[in-house]
């Protein structure tokens, strides 16, 4: 039976675990695993302009031995020149894995629904599950033996905040949230977060300050304030979201050795200041580079090969 990955909600604690495991044999023995998905292929249905996503899949599938073909919006432009169903059933003829990036979440659900082959969420309007499992893994690489982790999301509560709530979640990882008010997530995706968290021994705290959000923080989190498709919300959004900047200022309330991330591309100046982007704090680039290793063990793991 087929596994996909559209929602972090697809896969158990355990799951993750193995992910990041196979992800560090990876790191330290490329070689090893040159020819895993050998004779394989990746079809990339991209809906949406993209840099790490499509460049990081590409990458990380020549790197196994496989190969990968990208269809960008025009030639296939999902749902309207073709159904999602027909892409689907049709693809599952070519390939062995789809990735799909698109906009609505209920595209990338019906695509795995029809089709034959594993389908990954390469980011939806309410989950980017390849994001986050980058981003905790980097965390984890990073502070190592150390109990207790506080992670702090400061921003907008948009996919990218879904899938790192879900993430901490199942890790049983403290996440403290740094929102405006009328911005944070559904309160279904913090609902089923919080109880997988309390079986976890995590928790999830939601605050309208982002100096409360990121006191004593290990890890500070932020994202655009107007993501793709938002672009007319965006004079609105930066008035509601100027006391929310991760700046110099802010990681005063933070550990000292706190880590700074952002999973790009950022609006310098606006979330993000170049002078905390340019840090000694900032992992914004080692988490980017983690995208295409732990994509990697993602494919290894759906598409079946070899990973021992």
């Amino acid at each position: 039976m087929k596994k996909d990955l559209v929602s972090i909600k697809d896969l158990s604690s355990g799951e993750i675990k193995e992910i990041f495991s196979l992800t560090t044999k990876l790191k330290e023995n490329k070689v090893r695993f040159r020819k895993a998905l050998a004779g394989k292929t990746l079809a990339l249905v991209f809906q949406k302009p993209s840099n790490r996503t499509r460049v990081s899949f590409e990458v990380g599938m020549y790197q196994l031995g496989g190969n990968s073909i990208y269809l960008a919006p025009h030639e296939i432009n999902l749902g309207v020149r073709e159904s999602v169903k027909d892409v689907a059933k049709t693809l599952s003829r070519y390939v062995e894995g789809i990735v799909v990036r698109t906009f609505s979440h209920g595209i990338v659900v019906d695509m795995a629904r029809y089709a034959d082959v594993p389908v990954i969420n390469g980011l939806s309007d309410f989950s980017h599950p390849c994001q986050a499992l980058a981003d905790i893994f980097t965390v984890q690489e990073k502070i190592r033996n150390r109990k207790n982790i506080v992670f702090s999301y400061v921003g907008d509560g948009n996919n990218v905040c879904n899938s790192l709530i879900f993430t901490c979640a199942k890790l049983g990882i403290p996440i403290h949230l740094g929102i405006p008010k009328g911005y944070g997530p559904q309160r279904d995706v913090l609902l089923e977060a919080a109880q997988t968290a309390g079986a976890k021994a995590g928790s999830i705290q939601l605050f309208s300050s982002a100096a409360r959000a990121v006191k004593s923080a290990d890890v500070i989190y932020t994202d655009v304030w107007a993501s793709m498709g938002q672009e007319k919300e965006s004079r609105t959004r930066k008035l509601k979201f100027k006391d929310f900047q991760v700046n110099r200022q802010l990681l005063l309330y933070a550990k000292k050795d706190v880590l700074v991330m952002h999973c790009l591309p950022a609006h310098r100046g606006e979330e993000i200041t170049d002078e905390v982007m340019e840090s000694r704090h900032s992992i914004v680039f080692d988490q980017a580079e983690n995208r295409m290793h732990v994509q990697k063990a993602i494919l290894i793991k759906l598409l079946g090969g070899e990973d021992k």
